[in-house]
Order: structure tokens, then sequence, then C-alpha cells
């Protein structure tokens, strides 16, 4: 919930002693206790660093008349702010800022959700309203990469073999689309009806293609997709900006049929006899109309469309159109070359928008209508779709998650990617209007302080509650380094995916043999929080051959040997996983809605928690619970009642942000990532933190909860159990013994023997860090396995002006790479270094020196040096020497 309480950004008083500050037994030297300016600190500002960026960015290129890299429109003189009030506050808000003057755009009041197009003098006085608690800039995400190179290489295997490629007759329990890995494939063949028919899933990303086979009807023969609809709009700032899939028509625009020329550009154009006519023609980018124009014609007495498809100033040739919800209605754009495998001829639907306002000399009086021409330029959403609820990939029995599941396809994408504001409208369309049971999303941001405060994060956690709709959100592919896990994700109630992968899978999706059973893919993002909170929560299968949208080029690596048919392609990331997750989700509904059970979204929550799979040769940041399992998580919802005590953590928190923590250096999980001697631990170091649990639910009585850990590599101590009495704060020590260098992290369960589910679980992650000192050099020599990574922790002091590392000792045609992340959980890495194919041995490093880099003025504190060695390197052990030094 969004109380003013729990959520606003305050201090919290401290214990001080001398220069030092010291909170639950951690001690941290002033340097690692930062005061922010007086003025605002960064802890009370309810927008934050990037945010304030962001504005200043904006604000710069409005001043000049300038455009974002992409767009051909100027920046106006506001940025689009979402806004998340207090409970029940948002009405009050939404009459302050009319008060203002500002224009409110969209929010939910059950939501306490407030979105506004706020003049940059503005922000500030929007800012200071009591009732707000959390701004966020609307900004754009671009698409993450989830095609893998295709650069023909030669197999990985001695003796040259190679996987088969899936077809027709690959069964439901397969490595392409592994599914299988999550229990699920035999869950549903054990009980045929629990494969998500009743359920429908909300696909919030790039649209689903409406004509792909595979996402046509459920298995009990409905059709499948619901309602394909968009949450762009020009009303936000960066879609009005980027998006080009919308007409807005106004009263100027009006026309008579059956002649009747168009008002801006002067052409004749033929339609229906209707004095109630609005005409638009613009450019569309799409298929093989790029940079085409595009006649729209809308009539006001019915709301009906045409669409001059074939561009000849004639719409009475063309079909009458509505939203795809009232008819199921599907037009067509370009023709289709029989010459190409492709298929050019390209599908759309219409989506509208009403009593629209984009600018008085645009809209004049009445305002507009806004018509959408909802086609996609991206695959990404179909092939999420795919993977959460295909029924009948390649035309037989491979199918996603929930093959009996519905989708609903929400847009709020286009070609550049998507703006966080119609990721939060639209999600919130999803929830309250559309009927959806689950919703996925597998896009997001890497932000520095990804402490699941800011306010679409808080938004996100009131949509579940509010709606009983639970989201699933992919983790990032900003890993290997800790602390990468992504916004929106970071959110406390939303399930933040990891992405796993098989043995089985390396080799038939990529060609490339590896020995561990499982494992964590090397770009999926790690936790914990910023401020220790529990993320990502659990793992699935991060690879997929899935649907693909038949006018787009997909395919599969090179190295696997085969080629996949138009309509498919093999894609990775975490942006796969969370589907598999979502899909497991919808079948579980399914088989709880046919058993009579009610499963709120805690109860999903605390039966896929409890049931995850806890694999001991991968860190627990990496994991979190641990690999999702259907059918143990099936085994605890038919068990009856998933109630558990609620049980709150309050833990030392020691980071380079931590200072800008709701409650500084202090929150729902132990973490300390800083320096040795900057409240850091250093190597062969024990020390004791205070760790305080609160039990807030459940028996007027005390309690008591054996505390068991999950993933300790023998750093960590923890008393047997604890006793809880209801509403008083107890302390429990954990001891961390840091005996070897590196990130050293645990899952720590509170669990009453009582309940059917686990009460708490808590991340622990404690570095310990080599110092890196002026004058001698840092080095290691190990060896890191195909597809496998390798970290290394170094503190960097303050006032150095450069640290240099190299890689050496590499065997012949080794494909093997570093990279390295900040202080920060972000990458180091310069962008236009293009370090995901900086190997040596592979494209001579792609314009990236694989063997020596330096960073100029790096940031004090601990840096991770991540070794990985790459799918395509000839060998499967692969020897290195890393070495670092700095200069001051």
């Amino acid at each position: 919930m969004l109380t003013q309480a729990s959520r606003r950004r305050r201090r919290r008083t401290v214990a001080v002693v001398g220069a030092a500050v010291v909170v639950g037994g951690l001690t941290l030297p002033p340097t690692a206790a930062v005061a922010e300016p007086t003025a605002q600190p960064a802890s009370q500002d309810k927008l934050g660093d990037h945010d304030r960026s962001l504005l200043a960015s904006y604000a710069a290129k409005a001043r000049t008349r300038s455009v974002l890299p992409g767009s051909d429109r100027p920046v106006p003189n506001y940025a689009t702010l979402i806004i998340a009030s207090k409970d029940g506050t948002a009405p009050e808000v939404k009459r302050e800022l009319t008060a203002l003057g500002i224009e409110v755009t969209g929010g939910s009041d059950s939501v306490g959700y407030v979105q506004a197009n706020v003049p940059f003098g503005s922000v500030d006085a929007v800012a200071a309203i009591d009732d707000v608690v959390a701004i966020d800039v609307d900004e754009l995400l671009p698409y993450e990469p989830t095609a893998p190179t295709k650069e023909a290489l030669a197999p990985v295997t001695p003796d040259g073999s190679l996987p088969k490629a899936p077809s027709g007759s690959t069964p439901d329990d397969n490595p392409y689309l592994p599914t299988g890995e999550t229990g699920s494939a035999k869950f549903k063949a054990q009980n045929p009806t629990y494969d998500g028919r009743g359920t429908t899933i909300g696909i919030m990303d790039s649209g689903i293609d409406p004509t792909h086979p595979a996402l046509t009807t459920t298995t009990t023969g409905e059709a499948k997709l619901v309602d394909t609809v968009v949450g762009t709009s020009s009303r936000n700032l960066i879609d009005s900006l980027f998006d080009d899939t919308w007409r807005y028509l106004s009263n100027t625009a009006k026309v008579s049929g059956p002649t009747f020329t168009d008002p801006l550009r002067g052409e004749t154009w033929t339609g229906p006899a209707s004095s109630d006519l609005r005409v638009s023609v613009r450019k569309v980018n799409v298929g093989g109309l790029l940079g085409t124009d595009l006649g729209v014609l809308y009539r006001d007495s019915d709301h009906a469309v045409w669409v001059d498809t074939d561009q000849d100033h004639d719409f009475t040739d063309e079909q009458l159109m509505k939203p795809f919800s009232v008819d199921r209605q599907i037009g067509h754009l370009g023709t289709d070359d029989p010459a190409t495998p492709l298929n050019e001829r390209v599908p759309f639907t219409i989506d509208f928008e009403f009593g629209l306002f984009p600018t008085s000399s645009t809209c004049g009086e009445g305002g507009c209508v806004g018509v959408n021409i909802n086609t996609l330029v991206e695959g990404h959403g179909t092939h999420v779709a795919g993977i959460a609820a295909a029924n009948g990939l390649f035309g037989g029995s491979m199918d996603g998650q929930a093959p009996g599941a519905k989708l609903v396809s929400m847009r709020a994408c286009h070609a550049l990617g998507c703006s966080t504001a119609a990721l939060t409208e639209g999600m919130v369309e999803l929830a309250e209007n559309y009927g959806v049971d689950v919703i996925n999303m597998s896009i997001g941001s890497a932000p520095q302080l990804n402490d699941g405060m800011n306010a679409r994060a808080l938004l996100y956690n009131r949509i579940i509650d509010e709606t009983g709709v639970q989201i699933f959100i992919s983790a990032g592919n900003s890993g290997a380094g800790s602390n990468t896990v992504g916004d929106p994700s970071v959110a406390a109630d939303v399930v933040s995916v990891g992405a796993s992968v098989s043995k089985e899978t390396w080799w038939a999706n990529y060609g490339s043999a590896t020995e561990q059973s499982r494992d964590i893919m090397p770009f999926s993002s790690r936790g914990p929080r910023e401020d220790g909170g529990f993320k990502p929560d659990l793992t699935a299968p991060g690879s997929a051959v899935s649907s693909l949208p038949n006018w787009l080029e997909g395919g599969a690596p090179a190295e696997t040997g085969y080629t996949l048919p138009v309509g498919s392609a093999m894609f990775n990331g975490t942006s796969m996983a969370a589907p598999q997750a979502t899909g497991a989700a919808a079948v579980l509904l399914s088989a709880a809605k046919q058993s009579g059970i009610a499963l709120t979204p805690k109860d999903l929550r605390n039966a896929l928690f409890t049931s995850a799979s806890y694999n001991d040769a991968i860190p627990a940041v990496a994991q979190g619970r641990g690999a999702l399992e259907v059918r143990g998580a099936w085994t605890r919802i038919a068990q009856g009642s998933l109630a558990t005590d609620d049980v709150t953590v309050q833990s030392p928190v020691c980071t380079r942000l931590s200072h800008q923590l709701v409650t500084p250096h202090s929150g729902g999980g132990l973490y300390n990532s800083c320096a040795p001697g900057q409240g850091g631990q250093s190597v062969g170091e024990s020390r004791t933190y205070e760790v305080t649990l609160t039990r807030t639910s459940g028996s007027d009585k005390p309690v008591v909860y054996p505390i068991l850990l999950d993933g300790n590599d023998g750093t960590f101590t923890v008393p047997e159990d604890v006793k809880l009495a209801k509403g008083v704060p107890t302390v429990i020590e954990v001891t961390a013994n840091t005996v070897t260098p590196g990130v050293h992290s645990a899952v720590l369960r509170l669990d009453n023997p009582m309940t059917k589910a686990v009460e708490k679980h808590v991340m622990l992650s404690v570095t310990a860090a080599e110092p890196l000192t002026v004058g001698s050099t840092w080095s290691v020599d190990g060896e890191v396995r195909r597809n496998q990574t390798v970290t290394y922790t170094v503190a960097v002091p303050a006032g150095t002006t450069s640290l240099t590392v190299n890689l050496s000792g590499l065997a012949a045609d080794s494909q093997t790479r570093w990279w390295a992340f900040r202080p920060e959980g972000v990458s180091g890495e310069a962008k236009s270094q293009g370090t995901v194919y900086c190997y040596a041995g592979y494209l001579e490093g792609n314009g990236c020196n694989p063997v020596t880099r330096t960073y100029n003025n790096p940031v004090a504190g601990v840096w991770e040096l991540v070794v990985e060695s790459r799918r395509t390197s000839p060998m499967l052990d692969n020897p290195y020497h890393l070495e670092a030094t700095i200069t001051q």
C-alpha cells in the first residue's frame, strides 16, 4: 500500500559514534555515509537523481527546440510525470494539479496513480504536494537485444555433430521451448484440462501478431486473442515524439463525401456519402510501406474507420473497420513479395482515443479523435506470447506454458522502444478493464538506485493489491554483476524472473555443448536490490524457440546447423524467462479454478516461492529462491490454505548508494558491498550483523520459527530458531566470516512448520574485495568453462585516475572476455566498446579491445570483474590470467 509512513522517502535517526555512523551493528566511516545536500537530500527527493537528470536533458532540448535521438519532433516545454499518491488521495492530487494549471492526462484513483504533463518550471511544485509520494519522469526504454548473434562458426563438439531442428513432430516436453524444465509439460500430460483454460494472460509488450497460427485458438477451440489494444498516447511526452501509429483527426479536418479535399494537403479523395467524416494523411513506417503516405478516414456517427491500404485515394474499396474486440477485424498493409520467404503483407487492427487535446492548434474546439493503426514493428511481444500460451507451434504438439489460456495484447511500445508512461497506463488498463488473471511484462531498465521505491514500482505493487492480478516481470539482462536487477521488477510484490538454462537447451538452441546440467545465463541480472531486498524472486528457462510475425526475420544461431521456418525464432533473455513463469501461473490458476480453490496473488506467490528448487551450484544473488517448479507449487495449492504470518525485516545495508535509501543504510536484507575500510568487510574478517525481525500478523502468542540457510558456502552462521511475539521487534545475529574474496550470498528462510508456505525469505549478501594499491598489480589465474562466468571483486580507492585491466594466458582460439561492473551495480563499460561481443578469438573484438582496457576516473568502491567464455569457444575449459592496476 502506498501509505505515507511506509513509502515516503525520509531520513531515520541513526546512532553517531564520533565521526562514524552505526546501523544494526554495521559501523560506517564518514566516506560511506556521505551526507546529501541539506536543501534536498536524495532520501527525501520524490524524483531522485536519474529523473532529475532526465528533466534537465529534456529542458535543455526544449529550450533549443532540439529533438531526441530517433525522433524528428522537437521536445515540448513539459515532461510527462508518473505520480504515485498516498492511499485515497489521487482525486485531491488531481485537483491540486489543476489548480496549478497542469494538464492531467491519465491515472487511476483506486491505484493512487496520476499522470500529468508538467511544465519544467512546475515540477518542484508538484513534488511539494504533500499527498504525492514518488514521481517518475516519462522516458524511452529501448528494447534489450534478445536475438543471439548468427555468425557461422565451427561446431563446438569434437565430432562436429549438430542438433536437430524442432518441427511438427517435436513433443511438448522439449529443450527448444523448455516448459518441461518447470515441470509443466508432465503436469499437463497428467492433468490435460489444467492447461490454462479459463484464464486470460495480459501481455504488456510490443504487440501480438493476431494472425499467427499458434496464437489463434486455445486447446478448447476458443479464440485465443481476446483483444489487441494500444497503451501509447500522444498525451505522453515520449509517445508524442516517437509513436507514428496514431492519427489524430480534429474538427478542423472534417469533410463530406463522396468526394472531398484533404484540408491540410489539398489532395482529392473519394469516400462514403457522409457529412461527418474526418480525414488524416501521414507517412507510415511498417513493412513494405516504409516512409509512404497513408490516408485514414473516420466517421463520427458510428466510429467507423477506413484505411487506404492500396493508396489509390479511394476509401470506398476498403473495408469498414472497428476495434478488434467488436468484430475481430484485421486489415493488411502492403503487398507480399512471393520471391521472398517473408510475408510483406503486414496485418493491423484499429484502436481509438477520444476527447484528446494534444495542442489547441492541432485539435481546435471539440478536441481530437485518435485512430491507431495498430501494426507491429517488433517481434518481441509475439515471441513472449508464444512462450506463455502458444497452442501447436509448427502445427504439432509443441506448446507454450498455457496453451489453453487466452491473451490480451497491450502494445505499449513502438519501433524504438517503450515509454514508461505507456507501460504504466497500459498496466493499469490491463488489470482493471480486461479481465486478465496474470500479466507478463518483459521490459525494464537498470537504474543505479534500484530499491523498489520509485513511482512505477510502488504503483505496480498497488495494482496487484487492488485488482488481484499478479504481475511477472523479467529481472533484466544486465548481469552478471551483483545488484543489477531491473526496474520495475524490483517492486516488492512483482515476481522478478531470472533466466536459467539447461545443458539440453544449450545444445538444442545454440549447438553448444556444456557440462553443468542447469545454470544461470551469463546476462541474467543479479540481486539483491539496493536495500538488500529479495530479487530476483525465482528463475525460469531464458531461451526459447517461439512464435514470430511472419513478416520479420527470425531464425536460429548458425552454429546449430539448422534453420527455422518463417514465423518462428530463437530468442534469449530474461524476456523469455518471465513468460515461462507467467504461463506457469496461468496453468496453476486454471487448475485452482477447476478445483474450486480461490488463489490470491499472495497465495500464488507463496506457492511458487516455497516450491522453487534451489541449486547449490548457483549463487543466491543469481537465482533467488531457485527454479520454478509447477508440480511442487500445485502440491502446496492443493493442500489448502497458503496463509502465512507476515514478517518484516530491517537489516544493515552498506553500498555506494545506501545513504539514499528510505531508511539510510538499512533495508529488507543483509547487503554489504562496500570496500574494506569504508564499511565493507575484508578478506578473512568475521563480522556479526544485527537483523531485526518483526511479526505483524498471526497468533497473539509467541511463535518459534526454525531458521534455515540455502546456498551457504560456509560464510554465514545464524541461530537455529527465533521466537517472535506479535508486533515485537526481535534481533537475531548473523555472522559472516569471509574466508575467501568475492561475493558471498545465501538465502535465509524463516519457516513456521505449522503453515504450508515459507514465512520469509531474506537475502544475505556480503562482499569481500581485494584492495588495489598504487605500485602493485592485482592478478589471478583461473579457468572458466564454456557458457559460464567467474566473478572477482576489487576495491578501487578514492582519488584513482585510471583502472587498467589486462586479460592474457588464453589458449589458442579461446573465446573469452571480461567485463566490468561499477560499485553502483551498473556496467562500467562504454557502450561504444561493444563488450557484448568483446571476446578474444571472436570477430577480432568487434571494435573493442578484448585484452586490455582502461577505465578513466573510476568511481571509488568495489568493482566486479566478470570473466566469461562464449558458447562457441572451441574448448570446454578456458584458462586465463587477469590482472588490474591503478594510478593516482
